[in-house]
């Protein structure tokens, strides 16, 4: 079996990753996609304004320049916290996997708990004092069994299952940055698990919650977690996306019974029904990745998830020759970039090349599932 793991990233190269998440248009899919093409922050910085023009975009690009990012690291530092970056020997594997792994996290704490095996435990917030209660025993016996447990730090199901795992070792996925306590009553807990646990986001400092992030921190919980146990939830709530997402991403998902009179248990039973594991205790949960746990330790896990070499760009007669095509393809509805790849005839690296040039020019707008559509005006 290979030993090989990912190299130290240089100094220089970290600054720049940094900075290219930051710049503007540039999101995790834009970043790993343009990572892909030209292999290191700097090759790619140096082509962004290039790809934009070439996509349309008739004003300069906004890009960050090594001073901020520098002050931004320095900040970080200062909370209390460190920069983890993508490509970085102790980033967490399973989140690397994903196709929207964030390029730059906020760490603070124990982050030697980021290498264990995970399992997120999350639900509703108004939960039932039955669902707060089981939610609390069974983060603690996860921990004891030698899982470290996941949630968002939200009120209800989420802060019982990191109060039941603080000694064991837990992890508060942010749906702002590091040093933005939300909600407010979850200020000690929040102090409690930066001791004992650890902090984890990936926007930036001073960044305030908002509608549109708590989407994306519950792609987090699920990447990082070999599975997700959800303990209540009402239909359409976000443990139901949480949920959602750990299947997409190759996840286990479990969900706890409970009863139909319940609103609050609605999404449980649903998930159940939809093919989600029975959950009544951790012995469950533990049963069903037994074979994941058993799993040596000197396994090279890192290796499992080894980024593919940069691709060569596309010449540039090849790209003239599909914008056309692939533009006729878009529209207000999203569509699979697969499809446009069919429809068109063009070669991946062609399509997602022309992609990248709309995206960075503003006229691009990607959603979940690797669809795209034109953006709104």
């Amino acid at each position: 079996m290979s030993s090989r793991t990912p190299a130290p990233l240089s100094p220089e190269e970290r600054r720049d990753r940094l900075r290219l998440i930051r710049s503007e248009r540039v999101g995790p899919v834009t970043f790993h996609g343009l990572m892909r093409h030209y292999g290191t922050a700097a090759a790619v910085l140096a082509a962004l304004p290039e790809l934009a023009r070439r996509g349309g975009r008739r004003s300069g690009l906004r890009i960050w320049g090594p001073a901020e990012a520098e002050a931004e690291m320095a900040a970080v530092e200062r909370a209390g916290a460190r920069l983890l970056v993508w490509g970085e020997p102790d980033y967490p594997g399973p989140l690397a996997a994903i196709e929207d792994a964030p390029p730059v996290l906020s760490v603070k704490g124990r982050g030697e708990l980021l290498a264990q095996p995970m399992i997120a435990v999350v639900g509703a917030r108004n939960a039932s004092a039955n669902g707060r209660r089981f939610a609390r025993r069974l983060a603690q016996e996860l921990g004891e069994s030698g899982l470290v447990v996941v949630s968002g730090l939200a009120r209800g199901i989420d802060a019982e299952a990191h109060a039941g795992a603080l000694a064991s070792g837990t992890v508060a996925v942010l749906a702002g940055g590091i040093d933005v306590v939300y909600p407010e009553e979850n200020a000690e807990l929040h102090d409690q698990i930066a001791e004992q646990g650890v902090l984890f986001c990936e926007q930036p400092l001073g960044t305030r919650p908002t509608a549109r992030h708590f989407p994306r921190r519950n792609r987090l919980i699920s990447g990082l977690s070999m599975g997700v146990v959800v303990v209540e939830a009402a239909p359409r709530s976000g443990s139901l996306i949480t949920a959602r997402l750990a299947a997409e991403q190759g996840r286990e998902v479990f969900a706890v019974p409970g009863s139909p009179l319940d609103p609050r248990a609605r999404g449980t039973n649903n998930l159940i029904r939809q093919g989600a594991a029975l959950t009544e205790s951790a012995e469950d949960v533990v049963h069903a990745l037994e074979g994941v746990l058993r799993a040596p330790l000197a396994e090279d896990r890192p290796d499992d998830y080894a980024a593919a070499p940069p691709d060569a760009p596309p010449a540039e007669a090849e790209l003239e020759g599909a914008r056309a095509a692939i533009l006729e393809c878009l529209g207000p509805t999203a569509v699979p970039v697969d499809e446009i790849v069919r429809q068109t005839r063009a070669a991946p690296a062609v399509v997602a090349t022309v992609l990248l040039e709309l995206e960075l020019a503003g006229r691009l707008q990607r959603h979940p599932g690797h669809q795209v559509s034109i953006a709104a005006e």
